[in-house]
């Protein structure tokens, strides 16, 4: 079996503060999306670059309507599923691995200024007086694969990323907001799954870390997280 890692293919354009990818057809997708979030079928994901604390300021009330608004806007259509994050798209990774005919890419932003250890009580009830509480730090994950997947493969796939996620956060030792735990994820983070429907790409009835479609999923997002964080170090290196 052959496996290569080469830029990504699926059809991708950054407007002005928003990634616009193109499924380049309907789509199953399963997401924690704003937008458009849970099973659905889409043919486009957007990723929107938002001012870095829109819940103080008050900009987004709504942020589904919003994002409406803004596909509308864009031209893309009705059946979008839409992300914020407050990570400019200059700090946008992607990665593509595939083993003979079966391929995965991965396009991810990586902010962890809101970074939690999961379990911890969340921070604007404890600190809810506190003006200066409220920072915005999202990890965007979305993967985007010509297989077809069962719909548990597809829960399975949301598992493997978030591992792996998880993991990488621990490799680079980043720490929570308390900064007393190391951090898991952050307390804004999304992750979008998009597939091809039966009979449209190669069956996966399981995507576990068991799995070769496990594996790829893993080396994606692994290669997506860890150069994301690399880039926003350096972000943060420079605006201290």
């Amino acid at each position: 079996m052959k496996e290569t890692t080469t830029h990504v293919s699926t059809r991708h354009q950054v407007i002005g503060p928003t990634l616009v990818i193109n499924l380049g057809g309907r789509r199953r997708v399963l997401s924690s999306a704003p937008q458009g979030g849970g099973f659905r079928s889409a043919s486009h994901i957007i990723n929107h670059q938002v001012d870095a604390n829109p819940g103080v300021n008050g900009h987004f009330p709504d942020p589904a309507r919003y994002l409406r608004k803004l596909a509308s806007q864009l031209g893309v259509g009705s059946y979008t599923v839409g992300l914020m994050t407050a990570v400019p798209m200059t700090r946008l990774v992607t990665s593509r691995v595939s083993a003979d005919e079966l391929w995965v890419e991965c396009f991810a932003t990586v902010g962890v200024t809101n970074a939690v250890c999961a379990g911890e009580w969340p921070q604007y009830l404890a600190h809810r007086k506190n003006k200066l509480a409220t920072r915005v730090g999202t990890i965007n994950l979305i993967l985007i694969t010509n297989g077809s997947l069962s719909t548990s493969a597809m829960v399975g796939t949301v598992q493997v990323a978030t591992e792996t996620k998880t993991g990488v956060l621990r490799d680079h030792a980043i720490p929570s907001w308390k900064g007393r735990d190391l951090a898991t994820g952050t307390g804004t983070d999304a992750v979008v799954i998009a597939c091809r429907s039966r009979g449209e790409g190669p069956l996966h009835t399981y995507s576990g870390t068991h799995t070769i479609f496990g594996a790829l999923v893993g080396r994606a997002v692994s290669d997506c997280v860890s150069r994301g964080l690399a880039m926003a170090k350096k972000w943060r290196e420079l605006h201290q």
